[in-house]
């Protein structure tokens, strides 16, 4: 069965007055609805992504759509976690329901307050996305997972930093005409590059400038069967291609630099969806950390290993350039509240392909892929998404 995406709604990223999770689950959940043309009686279900693991006391998360939209009271909702992955997991969950005829329309919600704590307990939170038992006591936390990457990448390749500092400057840049960005302010190449006072060292080769950023925020959308698409639905993107590939969880079970996972996702997707990297006009790809993007773009077959910062270093991935990614900025500049992520980059997207991203947009925008990633490339999920109405 067909899928579409109908509606969306995105509040700003950042550390938001939002006393908690369910305030900012309040301030998505009816506008997505709205902006389906829908009644919240016509939600069939509800799937909510929340990592949470420690960053608010209440869990249960799935249940506190029905306090902002009190029409879902009675309608099933399940609560989704799967790392930085969340999110897509969350719209995992709603594609599977729609396809096994159990639902029609389907509320997708990631929501994550992560301000409220110190960086310190943060991150403590963070690791547990990776293998407790053997990389808990990384210094740097997950910062420090990622920095272990960059080294061996490093070692083997050469030193890529000042490639490194030039995603970074991309992705600052383009996150100036997000209005949902965090940090909207063009760094520069220069002070991306330079360590210093204002962009210190946070562990290994990575600097300040490097690492996604601590945030608060929510994203929804809503899914349609495509038999479930009503007249008063102004947009509709399907989904050419939904592929989830995971890995091992432990580094020392792999080569933690070669992101095999993320390559069997991207190579799925595009023989499902029947494009080639040439026919995208657009990415959202999991910048974490700039090492990560790096690695991405070898994983989505970019560049083969090893050459990567050609990729950048060439301009391919600029704005104007060959394929444009993360025109919002990504989660560089944009931020990273770790459940919304994944429905933030699917909802970013859906407005490239409507023309609706304002500043953002990528000129006559038809195709898009999503990347996004739980953990150290562990768990892997690409979209590829078209408009049809």
């Amino acid at each position: 069965m067909d899928v579409y995406l109908t509606g969306w709604a995105h509040t700003p990223f950042g550390k938001l007055e939002h006393p908690d999770a369910e305030a900012l689950v309040g301030e998505v959940s009816g506008d997505a609805i709205r902006d389906a043309g829908l009644e919240a009686g016509d939600i069939d279900a509800v799937c909510l992504g929340a990592y949470n693991n420690g960053f608010g006391r209440q869990d249960f998360q799935a249940s506190l759509v029905a306090l902002a939209v009190p029409e879902l009271r009675h309608t099933p909702a399940m609560r989704l976690e799967n790392a930085c992955a969340t999110g897509s997991a969350a719209i995992h969950a709603g594609l599977n329901a729609i396809c096994a005829g159990k639902a029609r329309h389907v509320l997708v919600v990631g929501v994550e307050k992560m301000t409220g704590l110190e960086t310190k307990d943060v991150s403590e939170i963070l690791l547990t996305a990776c293998y407790v038992k053997e990389e808990a006591e990384v210094e740097g936390g997950f910062a420090g997972v990622f920095a272990q990457v960059a080294n061996a990448y490093f070692q083997k390749y050469g030193d890529r930093s000042d490639s490194l500092a030039r995603i970074a400057a991309k992705n600052h840049a383009n996150g100036v005409n997000n209005p949902y960005a965090q940090l909207r302010k063009d760094l520069g190449f220069e002070f991306c590059n330079t360590p210093s006072a204002k962009n210190p060292i946070v562990a290994g080769p990575l600097r300040r400038t490097d690492c996604s950023l601590i945030s608060d925020g929510a994203a929804a959308l809503v899914l349609s069967a495509a038999d479930a698409v009503v007249d008063t639905q102004d947009a509709a993107v399907a989904f050419r291609a939904t592929e989830q590939v995971n890995d091992f969880l432990p580094m020392s079970r792999r080569t933690p630099y070669e992101f095999e996972g993320a390559k069997r996702a991207w190579s799925n997707a595009l023989e499902t969806s029947g494009v080639t990297l040439d026919d995208l006009s657009l990415v959202e790809t999991h910048d974490c950390f700039t090492i990560a993007e790096l690695l991405e773009y070898e994983a989505m077959g970019l560049a083969e290993p090893g050459q990567g910062h050609r990729v950048i270093d060439e301009g391919v991935p600029a704005m104007g350039g060959k394929l444009p990614i993360n025109p919002s900025g990504g989660l560089k500049s944009k931020g990273h509240p770790i459940g919304a992520t994944g429905v933030s980059m699917h909802v970013l997207a859906a407005m490239q392909l409507c023309g609706t991203a304002g500043k953002m947009q990528v000129p006559d925008a038809t195709l898009a892929g999503v990347f996004n990633m739980g953990g150290l490339a562990v768990a892997n999920y690409v979209s590829i998404l078209e408009r049809v109405k």
